[in-house]
Parts: C-alpha cells; structure tokens; sequence
C-alpha cells in the first residue's frame, strides 16, 4: 500500500472507526470488482481531500452532507451523518444545514435525506422523538 492510501485509511480510521477502516482495507486486498474503488476513495476522498488543511473537519462534514442531499444519495448520507456527529456536529447543525438546503434543492430532496438523518440520529439517541415523512404517512 502507499503512503497516500495509508493516510486515507488512517483518517478514514479517525472517522468512522477502526473497524469501518479494516473492512475498506479488506475491500481493497480483494480482487473483486468493488476492490479498484475501495483504493480510489482512500486515496482520493480522505487520503487527499479529507486530509487537506483549509477547513475543519466539522465543515467538511457540512459542505458533504449539502452535497449528498442534493444529490439525494441517501445511503452515503448516513454514513456521512454519521461521519459529522462524530466531527462534533449537533443534530441542531445537521437541522440546519438540512433547512438551508431546501431553497436549493426543494422538499422533496430534503424529506428523503431527512428519513435517512433521523434514522442514525435514531441510532445515536439523538432524534429528540423526530419523525420522518414514512413515520407520518407522507411518503
């Protein structure tokens, strides 16, 4: 392995815990298809990008979270609420930064991603009794 994909699973490690960091390094010394990917968002998404100085992590975690909602990928958007909540990030922030987001990309964006924030907010004990547009009948 390279330096530059050590230090991706080293800080990925740091984010979502060692053992999220053993299974990408797991996918990565298979052969499978999924394996070239694994090495790419090591080395690109956290051995450089996460890695760079400029911003906090805590921002970090913002300006993706904005991105994942608009692009409504909901699955990516737990982990990387979850990413967030461990950045230092407060279930008040993560609201906020949800509410921000719908004069851009519009309600129907933003109640997809709010099922998925509730759901590992539901898992930390922090959803405060929130429910999700399914929990209401809406979607």
């Amino acid at each position: 392995m390279t330096d530059l994909t050590e230090r991706g699973l080293e800080l990925f490690a740091e984010l979502m815990g060692p053992e999220a960091a053993d299974a990408m390094r797991a996918s990565m010394e298979e052969t499978g298809f999924g394996a070239p990917i694994a090495k790419l968002a090591a080395d690109v998404a956290f051995g450089n990008v996460w890695a760079r100085d400029g911003l906090e992590r805590k921002q970090r975690s913002l300006v993706v979270i904005g991105i994942l909602i608009a692009q409504r990928q909901s699955q990516e958007l737990k982990n990387h609420i979850r990413i967030g909540l461990n950045n230092g990030l407060t279930a008040r922030e993560i609201q906020e930064a949800t509410i921000q987001a719908i004069p851009y990309v519009g309600f129907p964006a933003v109640a997809s991603a709010t099922s998925a924030i509730v759901e590992v907010l539901r898992e930390r004990n922090l959803d405060d009794g929130a429910t999700t547009p399914e929990d209401r009948g809406l979607l």
